[in-house]
């Protein structure tokens, strides 16, 4: 098997930094976890804090402690820091090596999405953000990790696109009928998402916007370990 990761991300319109901030690191028993998070508010406010909690993440996932005891972590660091008046959603997409899983922690309202056998999982227990309480605990989903299986977080500005006119995206939908024509990539599957919300939103996007896909595919070519960023300035 092999794991293929896709971030497609865009900042709110006509602000000067998104607060959202996305990082991927190596576990130490050569698996891999992707850290989302959506700092309260918008622009510099907001990136600091999600910053301030994607980096208590990954520094912990790094040193081996496991994903939902990193979330409570962080999130008792920005209380601590903040005293509970800023919050933050938080996202983490793991892929476990030794445990052979895929794991989906969630702090977050917005539901998360796992695809298994192109049918499409919304996992929409209610979830709370990080930094407003002391010990707030996240949702954590576990699954096998087989071909075909592809996991989806995004934070809320995907959800609230087209709000300006009075309406939002319906992300499961939207998925579900990619899903029938082909299996697309990771990165498809990220890019078409954010452009229908772009689209919504007439290419002025009400919120900041990041989607995140990890997706298990069967093995092919070489054994080399690759990623891509681009980055326009």
């Amino acid at each position: 098997m092999e794991i293929q990761i896709a971030v497609a991300k865009v900042k709110k319109y006509a602000t000067s930094a998104s607060g959202d901030t996305v990082e991927v690191v190596e576990r130490p028993q050569g698996g891999v976890s992707v850290v989302l998070a959506d700092g309260q508010s918008s622009g510099r406010g907001a990136k600091w804090v999600s910053t301030f909690v994607v980096r208590r993440v990954i520094t912990l996932l790094a040193e081996g402690v496991r994903d939902g005891a990193a979330a409570r972590a962080a999130s008792d660091g920005l209380f601590t820091e903040r005293g509970g008046r800023v919050s933050s959603t938080l996202n983490i997409i793991s892929i476990d090596r030794p445990a052979q899983t895929m794991v989906i922690t969630r702090n977050n309202p917005a539901p998360a999405l796992l695809i298994e056998q192109d049918k499409i999982r919304p996992l929409n227990e209610p979830s709370k953000p990080v930094g407003l309480y002391r010990g707030t605990r996240p949702n954590i989903t576990e699954v096998s990790l087989r071909p075909g299986i592809i996991g989806v977080v995004y934070s809320d500005g995907l959800v609230h696109a087209g709000s300006r006119q009075g309406g939002s995206m319906d992300v499961g939908d939207y998925l579900q009928r990619m899903l029938e024509n082909e299996l697309p990539s990771s990165q498809m599957i990220a890019d078409s998402l954010l452009n229908h919300a772009l689209s919504l939103d007439q290419n002025r996007p009400v919120d900041d916007i990041s989607v995140v896909v990890v997706q298990v595919l069967h093995h092919s070519g070489d054994d080399v370990r690759r990623m891509m960023v681009r980055l326009p300035l």
